[in-house]
């Protein structure tokens, strides 16, 4: 089964027709898509209400694919002593009991920084964290290349298998060493994410200007790009019960159309799209 979504749902203007207010948005989002990648929960540890509703606005066929919060994957800017770092994971698990309990919860995702490469130290760092997490079902996802180096790739994919992490395959611009390749391996039965970044490589890093983030993720991927993918979604199906794609290149707006274009490929359903508000007539026209 392939399940195709978005990275959030409120900014995707084309799914969402004239006078939709944002209380309504999932609602709606949920006619379109039936998985969904939490990113706010990256910034804050939701309340558990906040997933409640989240579960009860949704289908019984919807699923949500939760961000780590930034202080569980290092890249706060607290400094948390062990004892510290166990709360936090406690509380951020006791966050989504409402999504584990109405069997919404796809997976957590752990997306580590650039700059957190293949040493000793980071590969305790994420065997901790798969042990604080206990049986709930992780993603990982690695932006450095030293990860997925001719020497280190197998090991770190059967590191992965071995802890029982789903593999979060990416595709992203490739700006070294803060990125990387697309490795089109699963490493877990039940589950494998892939991740459309976009290939917008003079923006993919921190270049200092105060709107890096927002054009971070500005691209839209061609037809022939997404031909490309058809492929290795086809042989990462067969390897895992479920294939979750979630396009995060929306920086233009470009998410939910080239989600729609893949699901086309793919022989899926798709809804009509809501109708185009008609043009304002010109003044005295």
């Amino acid at each position: 089964m392939i399940t195709i979504g978005l990275a959030g749902w409120g900014d995707h203007d084309l799914i969402y027709g004239p006078g939709i207010r944002q209380p309504d948005k999932l609602r709606t989002y949920n006619r379109y898509f039936k998985a969904v990648e939490v990113d706010s929960s990256y910034y804050a540890i939701h309340k558990p209400e906040m997933f409640e509703k989240w579960a009860a606005e949704t289908s019984a066929d919807f699923t949500f694919l939760v961000k780590a919060f930034q202080g569980m994957t290092g890249q706060s800017q607290v400094k948390y002593s062990d004892s510290d770092m166990a709360e936090l994971f406690r509380n951020f698990r006791a966050s989504m009991e409402p999504l584990i309990d109405a069997g919404k919860l796809k997976a957590v995702l752990f997306q580590y920084p650039p700059w957190f490469d293949c040493t000793r130290e980071h590969v305790q760092i994420v065997r901790a964290a798969r042990r604080r997490m206990d049986d709930v079902p992780l993603a990982l996802e690695f932006r450095h290349q030293s990860w997925f180096e001719p020497g280190m790739r197998e090991r770190t994919l059967q590191f992965m298998r071995d802890e029982g992490w789903a593999h979060s395959v990416c595709d992203e611009p490739q700006v070294m060493p803060g990125s990387v390749p697309i490795v089109p391996e699963a490493t877990h039965p039940a589950l494998t994410v892939v991740r459309f970044h976009g290939r917008n490589a003079p923006g993919w890093t921190n270049n200092g200007q105060d709107d890096w983030r927002a054009v971070r993720y500005l691209y839209k991927y061609s037809q022939e790009e997404l031909l490309a993918w058809k492929e290795r979604l086809e042989k990462l199906q067969r390897e895992s019960k479920e294939l979750c794609v979630i396009f995060n290149n929306n920086s233009g707006g470009d998410a939910a159309a080239n989600a729609r274009q893949l699901m086309e490929m793919l022989g899926q359903e798709r809804r009509e799209l809501p109708p185009e508000p008609p043009e304002q007539m010109a003044l005295f026209e």
